[in-house]
């Protein structure tokens, strides 16, 4: 069986999906789970950025290193690519349905919200983006359980 394909999506690119992604790759690596992990961005107002500086932080501060990370925005070729198209918010999630080309096969199957994952939590991931580090603490909490339940996930379906 071929290794999992995900990729995580929020509006910039910057906070949210890189830290999923950082999160998931420590998370299989540490599991010995073999995983291919991206992400991406909605908007391209923040393509080539680095993760925000306060994300940077957090991962630091629990002793993770953030992988090195350029945003980007989501492309056409990527639903083609990944089993996975995980939505930080509904919002992402219909984007992505919107964006999807014509004729993708399995889309409505590849779109996920984020919260499917963190058993107990509904709902969107906020984005921290306009708050102080404490939000981006929450965030980062929120995604750390979501990703144990789609690591889960993911072992209980190889």
């Amino acid at each position: 069986m071929r290794k999992k394909s995900i990729l995580f999506i929020c509006t910039g690119n910057i906070c949210r999906s890189p830290t999923a992604h950082t999160l998931l790759m420590h998370k299989a690596r540490a599991a010995g789970f073999d995983v291919e992990v991206d992400s991406a961005a909605i908007s391209d107002e923040e393509r080539g950025n680095p993760p925000d500086r306060r994300s940077v932080a957090e991962a630091k501060r629990r002793g993770i290193q953030m992988h090195a990370h350029a945003a980007r925005q989501v492309r056409k070729a990527d639903f083609a690519h990944f089993d996975m198209l995980i939505g930080m918010t509904a919002q992402h999630c219909a984007a992505l349905r919107r964006l999807a080309p014509a004729g993708t096969a399995g889309t409505a199957d590849k779109v996920h919200l984020f919260t499917e994952f963190a058993d107990g939590i509904e709902g969107d991931v906020p984005d921290p983006w306009y708050g102080g580090q404490q939000d981006f603490i929450e965030v980062f909490d929120l995604i750390d359980h979501g990703v144990d339940g789609l690591l889960a996930r993911l072992q209980a379906e190889a």
